[in-house]
């Protein structure tokens, strides 16, 4: 796997209401076979069933770095191909509707 971005993300600098939708944002880009990683200062656990949830089998995820005070994480997306050009037609981009799809 390639890691993009070079750097890991530290996703402790971004505001928490806006992270998951950061992160769905970058994983929703990647191109088979490539991957990045988060840095956080808790396990990042939730995000992963959030991810698994919703694109069952598309993602990848690996520890590096597993606490207590700092947790690496790399995320990678699968060489099959899911559907996953279509993953910003989420339905929530409307008015009065929400979404967390980063778009």
């Amino acid at each position: 796997m390639t890691t993009l971005p070079l750097e890991p993300l530290d996703v402790r600098m971004i505001p928490p209401g806006v992270r998951h939708a950061t992160i769905f944002g970058i994983i929703e880009r990647l191109a088979p076979g490539d991957a990045f990683s988060i840095v956080n200062d808790h396990d990042p656990a939730p995000l992963w069933r959030q991810i698994d949830a919703r694109y069952p089998g598309a993602f990848s995820w690996s520890y590096i770095v597993q606490g207590p005070q700092i947790w690496q994480v790399e995320i990678g997306r699968t060489e099959a191909d899911l559907g996953l050009e279509h993953a910003a037609d989420c339905g929530g981009h409307g008015d009065g509707h929400s979404c967390t799809c980063g778009n």
